[in-house]
């Protein structure tokens, strides 16, 4: 399947330099819209959707390069558009020349990518390089500049953005132990580049000793919650369930609200009760036991929810909602539930939820200013 050199891409002239302001909504529509055609090319052409992929992670960062990415939501979108993009480049049938065209093209785009959009490229080097052979010629490309930058020469030092891809092309290529002996030169513990060691040790089946590598990972500005899930998924390779559970399934599993969290452990260790794993994680944030009343609620243990409401602040209006929503199904959970949202009164975030129904009529009504909830009179 031959490339299409004439091809017009409709997404291309929209992410010319600076083509956005400062608002990151409108480039968000138009990075969605050029996914969507790409992905819709590939299907038809493979070697022209990686093409399309191409051109598109050449020209992202410097159209986007006004954008205000202070909320995380543009740059949240170009992740999930590289997320997309890398396995249309990898599965298309291109030959070595044409292949190691693109991977030139690729590296230029991360040379001049000035505000680290696709920072995430290097990292899945030795994916786009699609053979062990192109690995490591690639990784040899990049292996003595690492070992300068390592080697401790204050003039010769220093960050090298080639590491990381390094690194990938390494374990693409199967040179498990230069990934090793390579990472054992840093002068400091970074989870970036030690992740290639567990995976390396845990390719050779190494994985009592990856386990090892892993936990003793833990340095300066490193997140716990990539050791812990790396040592997690190493612990239930090995059968060792409760291990991995004890040490490190509620850090590897924590997400951005309690009931997600509760949710990912569950589906995990699905031979444990749900009542046993809630009261575990409860136990694991001491202080903030009201906020895993929806995790509670959710799994249908509406004893231990409304025991958890009681015991510390809840968020009025997820009591009231749960309180609506169960009066016909659980109405004695649901008339506790609005008498705990009444408690929560003097919360500040009480203040928007101040009507609590149960039955659909009005249990009762909170006055701002007054120091008691008000009976409403019928």
């Amino acid at each position: 399947m031959s490339l299409q050199t004439n091809h017009r891409w409709t997404f291309a002239p929209r992410f010319r330099k600076g083509a956005f302001g400062w608002r990151s909504q409108p480039a968000i529509i138009r990075i969605r819209e050029a996914l969507s055609e790409i992905k819709k090319t590939a299907r038809k052409n493979p070697i022209l959707g990686a093409e399309g992929s191409i051109l598109f992670l050449e020209k992202i960062s410097a159209g986007i390069a006004n954008v205000d990415g202070s909320s995380g939501a543009i740059g949240a979108a170009v992740n999930a558009a590289v997320d997309v993009l890398v396995p249309i480049i990898v599965g298309a049938p291109a030959d070595e020349a044409l292949r190691g065209k693109w991977l030139d093209r690729l590296w230029q785009a991360v040379a001049s990518d000035d505000y680290s959009y696709i920072d995430q490229l290097p990292d899945r080097w030795g994916e786009l390089c699609a053979s062990p052979e192109t690995a490591s010629i690639w990784a040899d490309s990049f292996i003595d500049t690492v070992r300068m930058s390592w080697s401790g020469d204050q003039n010769r030092g220093g960050f090298y953005n080639g590491t990381a891809a390094c690194l990938s092309a390494l374990y693409t290529a199967g040179r498990f132990k230069e990934i090793l002996d390579l990472v054992g030169l840093a002068p400091y513990k970074s989870w970036e580049y030690r992740k290639w060691g567990v995976k390396a040790l845990v390719t050779m089946e190494e994985k009592t000793e990856a386990l090892q590598y892993a936990e003793d990972s833990l340095g300066l500005n490193v997140n716990p919650f990539f050791i812990a899930e790396a040592c997690e998924e190493i612990l239930l390779s090995l059968g060792q369930t409760e291990e991995a559970y004890r040490k490190h399934s509620f850090a590897a599993n924590r997400k951005s609200t309690y009931l997600a969290t509760f949710r990912a452990v569950a589906s995990k260790y699905p031979d444990r009760t749900p009542s046993d794993i809630l009261r575990d994680l409860v136990a694991s944030t001491p202080g903030e036991e009201g906020k895993w009343f929806a995790a509670a609620k959710s799994a249908g243990l509406y004893e231990e929810a409304i025991e958890l409401a009681n015991r510390t602040p809840c968020d009025p209006k997820t009591l009231t909602r749960a309180a609506r929503d169960l009066t016909e199904t659980e109405p004695r959970f649901a008339l506790e539930a609005g008498l705990a949202a009444l408690r929560s009164r003097d919360e500040p975030s009480a203040r928007h939820s101040p009507v609590v129904y149960i039955h659909g009529r009005v249990l009762r009504k909170w006055t701002p200013g007054l120091c008691r909830p008000q009976a409403r009179s019928e």
